[in-house]
């Protein structure tokens, strides 16, 4: 019996010592498992697969909670691994996730359960972390004195920021109803986030690309989230169509709808460019170079995009009235939910495992 109770106490000091180390070593882009559940079951709900919508989104409130109280116990338990990824060009921009998942659980309230005043909360919460990090983040980047080079410093990782800044955009559009006397001054919020994601995507996108071409390039390089070149197009096509619906409640969008149209477009158009790109790539690393496949938090940063480009195309083709571009999110939606339960289950898998490794080991514990 007392071999018995002493092999439980070390289980339980073995799992307890997985989860601080788990807490400790949190990456930033978790938040990214939220962005992609979250508009994964968006796109379900848009191609009427409501079951599915409901389920994903009860599992994402889940999973949004247990993640804000990992990042918090981190912050408490071990302040100065947070503040290091903070300041770190290769992690730092991965905290911009909490902004995107934040707004794109805030779209699940709305879209979903119809529920907008949650909705309005996660939206402060949103803006309030973009806010914070935009000016910390790359303040510190600007002010530190040892800098990587731009070969080890930059990924698609980095336009993180902007698929932050088009949740926000899209979220308030979403919202307007419950703004009426200040329906103009919020309008203006939403295009002035879409025009700067835009910006800011027309910044990073160009030293990716330089990134992409001059510098060598190895299996390893191309982490998951060089997907984002096309999620942050994807999102930035979703703000525009919602900007191009708020368009009859404010005299100064229509006055812009023909340059909201035209850029809309745009965006959707760049981000159909790049998923031939992706795919190749991806071929290349895996089929011809042979990189083995390991679960990573960086992949839910290529499922993410696989989502939005569902979302935003089957919204693109209803604000444009061009039906024939409904056959792609009928066909994407199954792409999006096939990559989600392959990350899902490698998730799954990843952690059971950690799980039982911890049962195996025989650790030292205070009595």
């Amino acid at each position: 019996m007392a071999t018995d109770l002493t092999g439980a106490k070390s289980q339980d000091c073995s799992r307890g010592q997985v989860l601080l180390s788990s807490i400790e070593n949190l990456h930033p882009v978790y938040f990214a498992m939220v962005m992609a559940t979250g508009i994964v079951a968006v796109a379900s709900h848009l191609m009427e697969m409501d079951r599915i919508a409901l389920m994903l989104t009860v599992l994402n409130i889940a999973m949004y909670i247990c993640l804000w109280v990992m990042t918090l116990a981190r912050i408490v338990l071990y302040p100065r691994r947070f503040l290091l990824d903070l300041i770190d060009h290769g992690r730092g921009v991965g905290f911009f996730t909490t902004v995107a998942g934040t707004c794109v659980l805030g779209t699940q309230f709305v879209v979903i359960v119809k529920d907008y005043t949650t909705a309005t909360i996660l939206w402060y919460i949103g803006m309030g972390l973009w806010a914070a990090l935009t000016y910390t983040v790359f303040a510190a980047f600007t002010v530190k004195e040892k800098k990587p080079t731009l070969a080890e410093g930059i990924n698609g990782g980095w336009l993180v920021v902007v698929v932050a800044t088009q949740a926000v955009s899209n979220l308030a559009g979403l919202l307007l109803p419950c703004f009426p006397e200040y329906e103009e001054p919020v309008i203006f919020l939403a295009l002035s986030f879409w025009l700067c994601g835009g910006m800011l995507y027309i910044w990073i996108i160009s030293l990716i690309f330089y990134r992409y071409t001059f510098f060598s390039f190895a299996p390893s390089d191309l982490n998951p989230p060089y997907w984002i070149n096309m999620g942050a197009m994807a999102i930035s096509t979703l703000a525009g169509t919602r900007l191009i619906i708020n368009a009859p409640h404010s005299h100064f969008l229509q006055e812009l709808l023909p340059f909201l149209h035209g850029f809309t477009i745009f965006f959707w158009a760049t981000a159909t460019w790049w998923i031939p790109m992706l795919v190749i790539l991806s071929v290349w690393r895996h089929v011809y170079k042979r990189f083995k496949f390991s679960y990573d938090p960086l992949y839910w940063g290529a499922v993410f995009p696989l989502g939005m480009y569902t979302a935003c195309t089957f919204q693109l083709a209803q604000v444009t009235h061009l039906p024939f571009l409904f056959a792609i999110p009928r066909l994407f939606i199954y792409v999006a939910l096939a990559a989600w339960i392959l990350i899902a289950a490698a998730f799954v898998r990843e952690l059971i495992l950690s799980l039982y490794s911890a049962g195996q080991r025989q650790p030292v514990c205070a009595t």
